[in-house]
């Protein structure tokens, strides 16, 4: 079931309902994850509002940045972004387990340095993509903005090259998605696309981004983030050949602290309960490592194929941020 209309929304609360679901569970052990919600893990919003994390919260900075921008080009972007993330680092509200490498990067930035300065260089942590989905979902960019936005946004506080590429493929599975493809043709097109741009470095986006100790030119720097990538793509198709254990999605695909494996695991849970979108969440929530990151990821991968027929109505206003997220998916349906 592919809903058109309401693609944007349903991935932008997919994304949220995620993070409020892995919230609680993102420093537990399955172990205790089960034991507090049972088998089939957390499977209902908790509070009122239901609380989301940083994953949600710089997903609605990139969005707003995105819809601000009079142009998709780096000249016009980065301002908004660092404007965004800034705002960000020093919100009341910025107060949800926020990750280092974002916080740093968001200081440096802060004080006007150059973002390739300020820039976490050697991290490729999955700030960089649990907040890239509105990338996918703007109208209007071809593949080539799309990549440079997406990779932008995340070499803005992580400059690793995995995390780069991690990025774009997030970007470009939601596109793929909101255009009509279904969630199990996703793992072989986002292999193909790290095929097809293993050596291709955006420098109109990127500048001097790859001018590191031991890397000798910039295909050489980015292709290292692309092989990353097609490593734990190969093991998602391991994961999928298979039935659901019922196990730990990241004894898997990796645990999704850092962006390829959020990625993965996040693709392996909406991939393989694509018809029970609810269960693709619990699932993503219960498991032994970045839950509400693996969480939000998947959330978005459905709500994009599926719009949001696939979410519970009475969620709709017991989610944080209710009315940022509906105003972007408004805007984007």
């Amino acid at each position: 079931m592919h809903c058109v209309s309401t693609s944007a929304s349903g991935c932008l609360f997919g994304l949220a309902y995620g993070d409020a679901l892995g919230k609680p569970t993102e420093f537990l052990t399955v172990e205790a994850v089960v034991a507090r919600y049972g088998p089939g893990g957390p499977r209902d919003l908790e509070g009122d509002p239901a609380l989301v994390t940083d994953d949600t919260q710089m997903t609605l900075a990139v969005g707003a940045a995105l819809l601000d921008a009079p142009e998709p080009t780096p000249a016009a972007l980065e301002p908004l972004l660092r404007e965004r993330f800034v705002a960000w680092a020093h919100s009341p509200d910025n107060n949800r387990a926020p990750g280092m490498t974002c916080l740093r990067a968001c200081d440096g930035l802060d004080r006007g340095l150059p973002w390739v300065e300020a820039t976490v260089a050697g991290s490729k942590g999955c700030g960089a993509n649990m907040r890239v989905a509105p990338v996918g979902l703007a109208p209007g960019y071809d593949l080539d903005t799309l990549a440079g936005v997406a990779q932008l946004q995340a070499a803005m506080t992580h400059g690793h090259p995995t995390a780069l590429a991690a990025s774009e493929l997030t970007a470009y599975a939601v596109r793929l998605l909101r255009d009509g493809a279904g969630l199990a043709s996703l793992p072989a097109e986002l292999r193909e696309r790290c095929r097809s741009q293993r050596t291709t470095y955006r420098g109109e986006w990127l500048g001097t981004l790859w001018q590191r100790p031991g890397v000798a030119s910039p295909a050489d720097f980015i292709s290292r983030g692309w092989d990353e990538c097609a490593g734990v793509l190969d093991r998602l198709d391991l994961a999928l050949a298979g039935p659901d254990d019922g196990g730990d999605p990241c004894a898997a695909t990796g645990a999704g602290w850092v962006a390829e494996e959020a990625l993965a695991t996040g693709l392996l849970c909406a991939v393989r309960h694509a018809g029970e979108p609810v269960t693709a969440l619990a699932r993503a929530a219960t498991t032994s490592g970045d839950s509400d990151s693996i969480a939000c990821l998947a959330g978005a991968f459905i709500g994009a194929e599926r719009g949001m027929a696939a979410w519970p109505v009475q969620w709709l206003d017991r989610i944080e941020y209710a009315g940022q997220l509906a105003r972007l998916g408004r805007a984007w349906d």
